[in-house]
């Protein structure tokens, strides 16, 4: 059974840092796709960051690029992501998410879910 589990999150202010993990168990391919979402309430999830196992370099979105590092820990089976530079509008509930195939910005390509861990950034 795949188990997804994210941590990490908080409360900062404007120009704050956090770094989320996000710890994997169950997964057995050796390829995937290991990413990072994040839902804004009233709003649709989104994409944040996503790396693939086969080694290409990580993909972001545009409103985090610079901003956002996204890292995994093969050995430990551990997701990261480290935000940097945050800002109200990075308020949201994140989701890591893994896919036994290419990346895909979509969240319905991603079949394993965690429960989320919630960021909120304050001005």
């Amino acid at each position: 059974q795949v188990q997804l589990v994210e941590s990490g999150g908080g409360s900062v202010q404007t120009g704050g840092s956090l770094r989320l993990s996000c710890a994997a168990s169950g997964f057995t391919y050796s390829t995937r796709c290991a990413g990072w979402f994040r839902q804004a309430p009233g709003k649709e999830r989104e994409g944040v960051a996503a790396i693939w196992s086969g080694g290409d370099s990580p993909v972001y979105a545009d409103s985090v690029k610079g901003r956002f590092s996204i890292s995994q820990d093969n050995a430990e089976n551990t997701l990261y992501l480290q935000m940097d530079s945050l800002k109200p509008e990075d308020t949201a509930m994140y989701y890591c998410a893994i896919r036994n195939d290419v990346c895909y910005w979509a969240s319905r390509y991603y079949k394993y879910w965690g429960q989320g861990t919630q960021v909120t950034v304050s001005s």
